[in-house]
């Protein structure tokens, strides 16, 4: 650069870089005339009713508050006042996020969605009762009217939907009331939750049925007989739609999204509604959203559908509905802990359940006594285990005893523990109770976990420690440890008796916390009754009546029991059996 000389000036970056303008779109003005035709076009005589402006209007109770829109007339969101989700969130069973409705009806113009049309909405009060009414009217004496009802307290909303001189309007066809919904994420274990979570539903013909929970594929099912109710259940929650008299048919589906750890599933339930219920008068429906409580399901007035709470196989069910959930309910109307409650439930079923403790025990120790002699026998005959079977009944026949004697008592107490197995996982009671280290009793105490999946436990045990399991393991060793003391129990089966409460520790991690600590308690308590019930039995005396009944029996020549007669007939059989394939 020379003296005197000006710089250039140089252009900047953006200086240098050309420029381009992209032309703005601008949105199309459509003329009022146009749209009007559009609707007319869509909507027939109803395309004054497509358009408006959506308002809120919010009707509550003790127990919900329910949302409406003017849009639809239809329920908005549904918030349960007395749950949180696992995050102490507010529990919206449903939202506009998640849900939606619609009513599909056959117009001159092809299929109308009557929740699209907007309604004018008036709020009542009959009494206690909150009445919301949504009216959409085409002319004096033409009118949609869906009106809502909500009780001072509850889980139920009733649904009239009715017709007034829309026969012209719309078509003599039943009108399908079309329900979707992403099942909201509202517990802990998002596992759980989803195999949990499907479309229940109650047919005239067949009764309660429901798809499959467990399955991570799509499911859908046609039903073309008369329905009483649809069901969209979750763990603990369910939200149904019930028939005063019936749907003429429908159809239910399920599907899960892997990747929306946001929801559990995708529900659809699409029920018909006859259009003669709703032009007289009979379009009686009810809504129900709450928790899966059995007294408050069965107050719902539709059949079965206390059955949104798995209880268990009819044995099981029973056991659950009669004797469990009283009990249980009993002690929380006047005890505000769960872990005391399960306590003392143990005590009292043992308290129960003692004699057949007490029986089993004698059993196994007369058993004990004999066990040097069946020995004997064992040894006397070698592989020949027809003889030694023989051998073994006349010693029993000649001692008076009955070797399924102390089998039968723990058989009889089989079904309690099948019916805690059902009970805990299913109980809303327990959801967010805390219990010592448990946070929630309702699923798995996890006192540390892991992200990392190793292979063959994450599987199988899973990616977390449960403390209440861990020691539910060790009792159930210890249990069995004393229990060997005095079974004659040998060889394999006595190995099998300690491996498998170690597989079950792998089962039940991922359990709720309550039913370990069940077990648990149960456990220790079982181990309690076997040191007292030992205090009392003498093994000498037993051995002197055995002795006893052994001197009568070669006095008399003693009589055969009908159980020992069967045994007998069923072992000769056996021996004509084996004889003839010989031949």
């Amino acid at each position: 650069m020379y003296f005197g000389q000006k710089d250039k000036p140089q252009p900047n970056a953006q200086q240098q870089q050309s420029t381009q303008v992209t032309p703005q779109k601008t949105e199309e003005v459509i003329p009022d005339s146009v749209k009007q035709q559009q609707l007319k076009a869509a909507y027939g005589e109803l395309a004054n009713l497509a358009s408006g402006e959506a308002k809120d209007v919010v009707a509550e109770n003790k127990d919900i508050k329910v949302t409406f829109s003017s849009k639809g007339g239809k329920i908005k969101s549904v918030l349960l006042k007395h749950y949180l989700t696992d995050q102490k969130k507010p529990l919206y069973l449903l939202d506009e996020a998640n849900s939606n409705i619609s009513l599909l009806a056959a117009s001159k113009t092809g299929n109308l969605d009557l929740s699209t049309l907007f309604y004018q909405a008036e709020t009542q009060k009959s009494g206690d009762t909150t009445k919301v009414i949504f009216k959409a009217t085409l002319s004096p004496g033409n009118a949609i009217s869906q009106t809502y009802s909500i009780a001072p307290e509850g889980y139920l909303v009733n649904y009239d939907l009715k017709f007034d001189g829309m026969t012209g309007i719309l078509q003599n066809q039943p009108v399908v009331f079309d329900w979707k919904a992403d099942a909201p994420k509202v517990e802990y274990d998002l596992k759980q939750s989803r195999i949990t979570t499907s479309v229940n539903y109650y047919t005239v013909k067949e009764g309660f049925d429901h798809l499959n929970e467990t399955s991570n594929d799509p499911e859908s099912t046609t039903l073309s007989e008369p329905i009483k109710w649809v069901s969209m259940k979750q763990k603990f929650f369910n939200a149904g739609f019930i028939a005063e008299n019936e749907f003429s048919n429908g159809t239910v589906k399920s599907h899960v999204n892997q990747g929306d750890t946001a929801s559990l599933k995708h529900l659809e339930a699409s029920v018909t509604l006859p259009y003669n219920d709703l032009t007289s008068g009979k379009g009686k429906y009810k809504f129900y959203f709450g928790p899966n409580h059995y007294q408050t399901l069965r107050a719902v007035p539709a059949p079965d559908y206390d059955k949104n709470v798995y209880l268990g196989w009819p044995v099981i069910n029973l056991i659950n509905r009669f004797i469990v959930i009283p009990v249980f309910n009993f002690f929380e109307t006047f005890i505000g802990n769960y872990g005391v409650i399960i306590i003392i439930l143990v005590f009292l079923l043992k308290a129960i359940l003692f004699p057949l403790s007490y029986k089993s025990y004698i059993s196994m120790a007369k058993m004990k006594v004999l066990k040097p002699e069946i020995d004997e026998i064992k040894e006397r005959n070698g592989d020949d285990m027809q003889k030694v079977q023989a051998e073994q009944m006349q010693l029993y026949q000649k001692v008076g005893i009955n070797p399924l004697s102390g089998c039968i008592p723990v058989l009889l107490q089989t079904p309690i523990l099948l019916a805690m197995f059902n009970f805990f996982p299913n109980s809303i009671e327990l959801r967010q109770e805390p219990f010592l280290w448990a946070n929630d009793l309702s699923t798995y105490d996890s006192i540390f976990s892991w992200n990392t999946h190793i292979w063959g436990l994450s599987d199988t045990y899973g990616n977390h420690f449960s403390l209440f399991t861990f020691l539910m393991t060790l009792s159930t060793l210890l249990l069995t440890w004393v229990n060997n003391q005095v079974s004659t129990v040998t060889g394999p089966m006595k190995s099998v008796s300690y491996i498998m409460p170690v597989v079950f520790m792998f089962v039940l991690n991922s359990f709720p916390a309550g039913l370990s600590f069940y077990y648990l308690v149960s456990n220790l308590v079982s181990i309690g009754q076997q040191y007292i019930i030992k205090g009392f039995v003498d093994e000498n005396k037993i051995r002197a009546v055995l002795d006893e009944n052994r001197k009568k029996y070669a006095t008399t020549g003693g009589k055969k029991s009908k159980w020992m007669q069967r045994v007998e007939e069923a072992m000769k059989a056996r021996e004509e059996e084996i004889k003839k394939k010989k031949k």
